[in-house]
This record gives C-alpha cells, sequence and structure tokens, in this order.
C-alpha cells in the first residue's frame, strides 16, 4: 500500500488520514472477500468440481510437485496399466454381453420349421435336425405385476367327538402375521414404496400416478402411513441393535445435513432442522450406516447418540462435536484441502502462491495414503510414521511462517489447520484411521440426492421414519445385498418373531448375518 509522509501536519489531521487509510484497508479487504465469494459460486455453478490436483493446479499427475523431485516419484517396479488413458478419462475394457447377463435367467426361443416345410428343395426328401446355433441374446422387460392376495383360512371339526358328545371341536389353520394390522400393504408392496423412496429417489406423489397406472388408487398419505407404521413396528428394533454394535467400532465417522420439516412444534415451515449419520470405519467389520433426525444441530445430539462410545472420532471441523465424552477427534484433511482450493488465486499462475503450497501438502499426504490401502492398519501405522510424518511436521512449520490477509480465504484455511491442529495429525497413531472424513460424507450423498426430488419432509414422525428406512437400506447397500428382497425378507419375517421378549432374534435379520437367504445377496457385487 502506498504511504506518505506526515510529518509537519497537525495531529487530528494525521489521525484523520490513518483512520482514511485503516478504512480503505478494511473496504479492500471486504471486496475481495466478496469477490472470492462470487468466483466460488460461479465455479460450484460451472466450473470442475473435483479436487484432483491435475484440474485445480492445471499440472499432470506425472509432473513433479513442488517439493519432491522426480526420483521421489519414480518406481522402476510399477506395474505397466492394464487400461487406456484417454484425455479426460480412463478407457476401461468392455463386458462381453455374457458378463452383463451373468446373473439373468435365460429362456430359449426355439426357431424351428414346421414340419410339413422340413422337405429337401433338391430332390423332396424328409429332412432331419442337423445341429443348433445362437444367433443372438436380447434382454426383455417384464412390468411388474400386482395382485391381490386373499387368505383364506380352512376350519376343521372333529367326527369323533361330534358323534359320541354331540359337541364340535374346531380347529382352524393358522395365518401368516401381517406387516400392517387391517391394511392392503403385503411384505412386497411396503418393500416396494421403500425401494423406490430411499433407494431410486421417487417422491410418494409420483408412485401415487405409478400405482394409479396400475389400476389401484393408492394416495400418497397410505403409502406415507406404510412406511411410517413398518419403520416403528419393524426396522427400528434392527436399527437399535445395530447401533449397539455401532458404539463398539473402534472408528465412526459422523456428519449431518440439513432437512426442511413442515409440521414441526415450535417451528416455522421455513427452518432447517438435522439429519446425522454415524458411520463405521475401515476396521475389517462389516459396515454400519446409521442416520438420526434430530430438530437442531447441537452437538448435545451427537454426544447423546454416542453415549457408551470410547475411540476415534472423524468429523469436519464443526466444534459440536466436541461434546462427545471419552472420544479422539480425528480431523478431515478432505476439508483442508478444499479450503486451499477456494484460497488458489483466480488468474494468473497458481503454481508457486501460498495456497497452492498448502494444497500440495494435502496431496502429498493423500498421494501417500493411495499406496497403502491393502496394508494392514499394523503396517499402515508404520509406513505413516516413516513416510507421512516428515510431511505433517513441515506442514506445521511452514504454517508458522504463514501471515494472510484477514478476512481472506487464504486466512479461512490457515485458522482453520491452526484450529484443527491436534485432530488433523491424529491419523498417524492408528492405521485403522483414514486421511479424511469422506466416509461420512459419502454416505450421507444418497439422502442429499432424495432431497432434491422429495425436497421436505411433511412431519417429525415422516423424518424419523426416513432416518430409519436410510439406515437399513444403505447398510444394506454396504453389505452387498439385494435391498428389495432383504427389505421383503424383513417384513415377511418379523411379525412371527417374538423378538421383544427375545431380542437375539434379530441377529439372523442383520445386513452382515450369515443365516439370511441366499437371495438376499447381491451376486452382481
Amino acid at each position: 500500500m502506498r504511504t506518505f509522509d506526515l510529518t509537519g501536519l497537525a495531529p487530528e489531521v494525521t489521525a484523520y488520514i490513518t483512520s482514511l487509510e485503516t478504512q480503505v484497508q478494511d473496504l479492500k479487504v471486504h471486496v475481495d472477500r466478496l469477490t472470492n465469494i462470487l468466483a466460488n459460486f460461479q465455479k460450484a455453478m460451472y466450473g470442475q468440481s473435483s479436487e484432483k490436483r491435475k484440474y485445480v493446479l492445471g499440472q499432470d499427475e506425472n509432473q513433479p510437485s513442488l517439493f519432491n523431485e522426480a526420483e521421489a516419484e519414480a518406481d522402476r517396479n510399477a506395474p505397466e496399466p492394464e487400461t487406456i488413458t484417454v484425455s479426460g478419462h480412463v478407457r476401461k475394457n468392455k463386458r462381453t454381453k455374457e458378463e452383463l447377463a451373468a446373473n439373468v435367467p435365460v429362456t430359449e426361443i426355439l426357431c424351428e420349421l414346421d414340419e410339413e416345410k422340413r422337405v429337401c428343395g433338391e430332390c423332396g426328401g424328409k429332412m432331419r435336425i442337423l445341429g443348433k446355433e445362437t444367433v443372438r441374446e436380447e434382454l426383455e422387460f417384464i412390468p411388474a405385476q400386482t395382485r391381490l392376495l386373499r387368505y383364506v383360512r380352512e376350519s376343521y371339526v372333529c367326527e369323533s367327538c361330534e358323534k359320541e358328545t354331540g359337541e364340535a371341536t374346531i380347529m382352524k389353520a393358522p395365518v401368516p402375521a401381517p406387516v400392517i394390522k387391517k391394511s392392503l400393504a403385503s411384505p412386497s408392496s411396503v418393500a416396494y414404496t421403500m425401494y423406490q423412496k430411499y433407494v431410486n429417489a421417487m417422491p410418494l406423489y409420483r408412485q401415487e400416478k405409478d400405482w394409479e397406472n396400475q389400476g389401484i388408487a393408492l394416495s400418497r398419505a397410505t403409502l406415507a402411513n406404510w412406511i411410517i407404521r413398518a419403520a416403528t413396528d419393524w426396522l427400528e428394533p434392527l436399527w437399535e441393535r445395530m447401533k449397539s454394535y455401532l458404539l463398539k467400532e473402534p472408528v465412526i465417522h459422523a456428519d449431518e445435513t440439513v432437512i426442511q420439516v413442515l409440521k414441526e412444534e415450535g417451528k416455522k415451515p421455513s427452518s432447517e432442522s438435522r439429519m446425522w449419520v454415524y458411520c463405521s470405519g475401515n476396521t475389517g467389520n462389516p459396515p454400519i450406516i446409521l442416520y438420526e433426525y434430530q430438530p437442531t444441530r447441537s452437538g448435545e445430539h451427537a454426544r447423546r447418540f454416542l453415549q457408551g462410545f470410547s475411540g476415534y472420532l472423524q468429523t469436519d471441523g464443526y466444534s459440536g462435536y466436541d461434546k462427545v465424552q471419552n472420544a479422539t477427534r480425528c480431523g478431515c484433511w478432505a476439508h483442508l484441502k478444499r479450503k486451499y482450493q477456494e484460497a488458489l488465486p483466480r488468474s494468473g499462475d497458481i503454481r508457486g502462491s501460498t495456497a497452492a503450497i498448502g494444497f500440495e501438502y494435502c496431496n502429498q499426504l493423500f498421494a501417500i495414503e493411495k499406496n497403502l490401502t491393502e496394508l494392514t492398519p499394523e503396517e499402515r501405522k508404520l509406513k505413516r510414521q516413516e513416510q507421512s510424518r516428515p510431511i505433517f511436521e513441515a506442514y506445521l512449520s511452514w504454517l508458522e511462517t504463514v501471515n494472510p490477509l484477514q478476512g481472506s480465504k487464504l486466512a479461512e484455511a490457515i485458522t482453520y489447520s491452526l484450529n484443527q491442529k491436534p485432530s488433523l495429525g491424529v491419523f498417524l497413531e492408528d492405521g485403522r484411521i483414514e486421511l479424511s472424513n469422506n466416509r461420512a460424507e459419502n454416505a450421507i450423498r444418497p439422502f442429499v440426492v432424495g432431497r432434491k426430488s422429495w425436497l421436505f419432509a411433511d412431519t417429525t414422525k415422516g423424518a424419523r421414519a426416513s432416518a430409519i428406512v436410510y439406515s437399513i437400506v444403505e447398510t444394506a447397500k454396504a453389505n452387498k445385498l439385494n435391498i428389495f428382497k432383504y427389505l421383503v425378507h424383513i417384513f415377511s419375517t418379523m411379525p412371527t418373531l417374538d423378538f421383544k421378549n427375545c431380542p437375539s432374534l434379530l441377529e439372523d435379520l442383520m445386513p452382515w448375518s450369515e443365516n439370511l437367504p441366499d437371495y438376499c445377496h447381491n451376486k452382481n457385487c
């Protein structure tokens, strides 16, 4: 900033000029801040969303980084790639028709001549079958069919008792318990409604039209009741048991996002509530993903949900998670990396800028981590001590040398790093901890995608039911189950079980249970 000689001026003039200079500096920071916000908004709307450095820094992955020379990147024992890389994408080997339809039932359509046409055109003799050949294969789609299941129960009377005593002894055949009493709902119809909404993101008003096209008048209110009743009666006990397993995990990832509930006591329809997600880490145990609806973002909800948990809690930088007791916070380097990406200069050569240096430190850690995926947690910890710790310590030393402009995006990244310094280094302590919280972000993404379609929840009961159904659906997906068939199995089995008096009966219904029927498993995974 240009300076002027103020000697010889009256003190009040000097003070006035100084205040103007301060105002100009503050306004410059404010203008830069607003310009950055606008640039980030435009980039979010129209720009490249990938965080890979070849997109952000404009360099190829094979070029040397700002710190390492080419020798550090070279690996003479690296295998040659089996795929062909083309600008913008990787071309994979094409799958054959046999691979694509490996698990599809096959129906052969025999193309044959009528008996009277099997006559030789040369001599008029009768022709016999020489052989068969497959000409082509086609995928046939059979639309869903709806039918009414009418349960008719037979009654039996004892002929002997009737003859001897004149009184009839009557016995009736057992009837399967319904998934919802006094309702047309069946296990398959409820499972299909949930599958359409929570897997295919089809809102209930569109499902209502779909039923109508099949000649059945089912209102969206009826479909909503099916979801709420079935989730409360049958899925919530599974949710509770899955939670007991999750709290025993050594690593839990957590995140939350916005949900709008129209009819929430004490709040306006336009106000925001929260959908929280908690999932198990990469520990070798069956994956668990649980959602929970809460009206606010208060950290008390995380504290209450995770009561009894003692391990590593991986999250973003939200301070509300500090209320969770007996948990060691683990930071997310992906969040820090995004902050440096947002702080990159808008014009000129961004390589060598302060933000690019911070961004490259993050890239180095992720590059190391990429090569450790196949290792055991113990081996991963040792490699991190050898390779990642020097980079982490160098990054902390570099932070002390940076003096960013207050209010800038770079200042946000530096402040985030300083505030999260203890949690950002926790990944060095245990090989089961991940470098980022992407696992929780990926777990909550299906909810975010569905929210774009159905926009809001009508009531708090609906929001809680949605959280429960999403939990079952996403955990089943993570355990490679056929979601629809798994839901049908649950709704067909649980009404017959006395699980309230014997909770252990639920073990066979867990998404990772070895006792699940074979048809529940997704053979394409």
